[in-house]
């Protein structure tokens, strides 16, 4: 099933939730919407699972237009950050609820229910808890049930909003692998919300990076991880430093002194010069683009933090170091970014 959304515009009174957005799903997919709280990402979800309706624009599933549907119309499964389990039915009665509400034209009969719920059940490896009532769960397994509770009406699209988000952290982990095999199993085209940048990168197969309505770039995770296409995609995802400098005769320049960086074709004038935290290679003083003195370093896992005053300006970034490589508050170092991006002001 592929969904295609065109020029969909979205406002709560004064606030533009979407202006104009396009986007297609393909058949199969895993998606992800991608981007800060008020980007316009569970608008977008709700206006697909025919929660909320548009002021204007369109949406279709496999060419047919959906906004004259409603939500029941739409064979949409929709799974909440916080479950929406019923809390007086046990787990194997949630799986079943969608079954038994279905119209009686296409209502399954009693035993065909039992076989479908006990095949979902299976498939999200909770068989053993049919029994069991959702207050006696942990959060990651309510949430599989909340899972198997959607596709229990074999939807032709599955949309999650944030469904991880209530769980600890190694917790998400651990979905987020059962995620993606489920998903090759079952082969649904899904959509799911996210503002952790590590749980879209390492679920889905494209990532829909949005800011304040609109869509700032669509690409494979390593797409918009190693070339993002905006000054907002490079500082939102991944960990970066920024740092003000200018362009001016084709050279760029930090307070006025020349570094040996490509400006990437950037017109002349104020920009940002962006750099990954890891991105930045440490050498000896005098060997890199930038200079500076190490004032603070601190480790955690494999990797050590060091603060580094910039000799230019004394601007102080943050930089990302292997544990091996000795670094101490007062030395000297040479810094040269591996790989950057340069963007306007």
């Amino acid at each position: 099933m592929t969904i295609e959304v065109r020029n969909l515009v979205k406002r709560f009174g004064s606030f533009t939730a979407l202006d104009g957005v396009d986007l297609k799903v393909a058949d199969g997919e895993l998606l992800a919407l991608l981007g800060p709280s008020g980007s316009g990402k569970t608008t977008l979800l709700r206006i697909i699972a025919g929660l909320d309706w548009p002021d204007s624009g369109e949406v279709t599933f496999d060419g047919e237009n959906v906004l004259v549907r409603g939500a029941g119309e739409r064979q949409v499964g929709f799974v909440f950050q916080h479950y929406a389990l019923f809390r007086h039915m046990t787990v194997f009665e949630n799986v079943a609820f969608g079954l038994r509400v279905q119209p009686r034209s296409i209502r399954k009969d009693e035993a065909a229910i039992r076989v479908r719920v006990k095949q979902l059940l299976d498939l999200v490896q909770l068989d053993w808890l049919a029994d069991r009532y959702p207050s006696q769960l942990s959060g990651g397994q309510r949430q599989r049930i909340a899972l198997a509770r959607a596709l229990a009406i074999e939807p032709r699209i599955l949309l999650l909003d944030e469904p991880f988000g209530a769980l600890d952290a190694k917790v998400r982990k651990e979905l987020r692998k059962w995620l993606r095999t489920l998903h090759k199993e079952i082969n649904v085209t899904s959509v799911f919300v996210t503002h952790d940048q590590e749980e879209a990168l390492e679920v889905a197969n494209r990532v829909v990076v949005m800011d304040k309505g609109h869509i700032e770039q669509i690409g494979s995770p390593g797409e918009v991880y190693d070339t993002p296409a905006t000054a907002f995609v490079h500082g939102f995802i991944g960990e970066s430093i920024m740092l003000p400098v200018e362009v001016r005769d084709g050279t760029v320049r930090l307070n006025g002194r020349a570094i040996d960086l490509h400006p990437q074709g950037a017109a002349s004038g104020d920009v940002t010069l962006y750099v990954r935290r890891h991105d930045m290679q440490i050498g000896a003083a005098g060997s890199g683009a930038l200079e500076g003195k190490v004032t603070h370093v601190r480790s955690f896992g494999p990797i050590q933090r060091a603060e580094v005053a910039l000799s230019e300006g004394a601007a102080l970034i943050e930089i990302d170091a292997p544990r091996d490589r000795e670094l101490r508050p007062g030395d000297l170092v040479g810094l040269s970014p591996r790989r950057y991006r340069i963007f306007a002001a």
